[in-house]
């Protein structure tokens, strides 16, 4: 569950930020995130739907001085869920899967705003 992961060239990333609703915590969602997490893994991991990899994140509050070009410095609550599939197709096809949707409702419920973008590898590598 908290192993590192290994992502080959080629793999497609969807970024996903989940904006709480006001008054929603992490702790509130933690549940609802694991047991999506539980099912996407566990339903369409390799084989089964394309699903190679996952990593979720809590924002720590922290905003970069160097790193942001924006005056703003006032960001909302919101997790961000990374995950690494074979192909986009995969993707969607797990995500129209009842199996899926109904854990993901239970997290939707407890947000006011959910986007996921996909992206393909240009660079990757190690120090």
């Amino acid at each position: 569950m908290f192993d590192a992961v290994s992502i080959p060239f080629g793999a497609k990333m969807l970024f996903n930020t989940l904006k709480l609703k006001p008054g929603v915590s992490f702790d509130d969602v933690e549940l609802a995130v694991g047991e999506m997490c539980d099912v996407v893994k566990k339903a369409y991991g390799g084989d089964r739907g394309g699903f190679l990899a996952g990593q979720v994140f809590r924002f720590s509050g922290f905003i970069s001085e160097e790193g942001s070009l924006t005056a703003s410095r006032t960001v909302d609550e919101h997790i961000a869920i990374v995950t690494y599939w074979r192909s986009f197709e995969e993707h969607e096809k797990s995500h129209a899967d009842e199996q899926f949707n109904s854990k993901f409702s239970a997290l939707a419920s407890l947000c006011s705003d959910i986007r996921e973008l996909g992206y393909e590898i240009l660079w990757q590598g190690e120090a």
